[in-house]
């Protein structure tokens, strides 16, 4: 059973926003990182996915993460040696949890009618499930900037097969918000810059390298997955210590109240189409916007999916 939100002004909300910041996961490096490919058949094509593992730990199911990064990005950096390195979360993660990393056909994910790519991730997360890799019971989504659109498709069509989800620097396009009605309540961690150029804080046009069209806004992509979990419609709302006044962005945690699910939002006031605490690599010259650096995103995202899957 997934526990309500925190409440403000307790002291387990302050501890979870301590941890936040410094470094609540630790680093473990008991067991040798190892990576490699499975496939899929997904309509009689073959889809591939980088999965990334420890060696030690291989003969029990683990907790499983699926991530969906930008198309574009994922097509760049599909190389072995590489992406296992992504937002940091193969050392956020630990040895106990196995990364997947799918790749997307023609550089980009299919966001329009043809839904093949919501049926390879399910397919993956029946694969690994089936081979022993992955706990059915632990499986997590997390979609960055473009394969945060994708997952919110997944989402709001039902994900069953899911443990919980975060959506990284997207908001939900205007079709897919018109047609959300997530069937169940998920834990959602969701996280958005103020000043974000490339996708519009309060909706607009999104202008990603491998997605250009509307999107509603932050407040009205989170709406249906409230719902969902029948919160209340106040919240409670933590900033962060700022550890660089020099980014030009803080860092505002806010819980839903009475939430069936956790739902977490961690918005970063004046923050661009980046992720907090990891390298800016502007996009083919795209200009980003500020990047947080009072927090690691990986490290917070972790911390996340342990307590939704109690």
């Amino acid at each position: 059973m997934f526990h309500s939100p925190l409440r403000p002004h307790k002291r387990p909300f302050m501890r979870m926003c301590v941890a936040a910041i410094a470094g609540f996961v630790a680093l473990t490096s008991g067991a040798l990182a190892a990576t490699g490919r499975i496939t899929v058949d997904v309509n009689g094509q073959k889809r591939a996915a980088t999965i990334v593992e420890h060696s030690r730990l291989k003969r029990a199911p683990r907790p499983t993460i699926i991530v969906l990064r930008n198309g574009a990005g994922a097509a760049r950096r599909a190389g072995l040696s590489r992406i296992d390195r992504f937002l940091g979360l193969d050392d956020a993660a630990g040895p106990a949890t196995v990364l997947a990393f799918p790749s997307p056909q023609e550089n980009a994910w299919r966001l329009g009618a043809d839904k093949s790519d919501d049926a390879m991730v399910r397919a993956l997360a029946a694969k690994l499930v089936a081979d022993g890799i992955a706990d059915r019971r632990r499986i997590y989504l997390a979609g960055v900037s473009s394969g945060g659109l994708l997952a919110l498709r997944i989402l709001c069509d039902g994900a069953d097969y899911l443990a919980g989800a975060a959506i990284l620097i997207a908001n939900a396009p205007t079709a897919v918000a018109g047609a959300c009605k997530p069937a169940r309540p998920i834990p959602l961690f969701f996280m958005t810059g103020t000043a974000d150029p490339l996708m519009p804080f309060a909706g607009g046009e999104a202008k990603l390298i491998d997605f250009k069209g509307e999107v509603v806004s932050a407040e009205a992509t989170l709406a249906p997955f409230a719902a969902a979990a029948a919160c209340g419609k106040n919240k409670a709302s933590q900033e962060l210590p700022d550890r660089d006044p020099t980014d030009g962005s803080r860092v505002v945690v806010e819980h839903f109240y009475n939430c069936k699910t956790p739902l977490e939002i961690w918005r970063v006031d004046g923050g661009g189409h980046a992720l907090p605490g990891r390298p800016v690599r502007a996009d083919r010259g795209a200009v980003i916007g500020a990047r947080n650096n009072a927090i690691d995103t990986a490290r917070v995202l972790i911390v996340f999916f342990r307590r939704a899957g109690r």
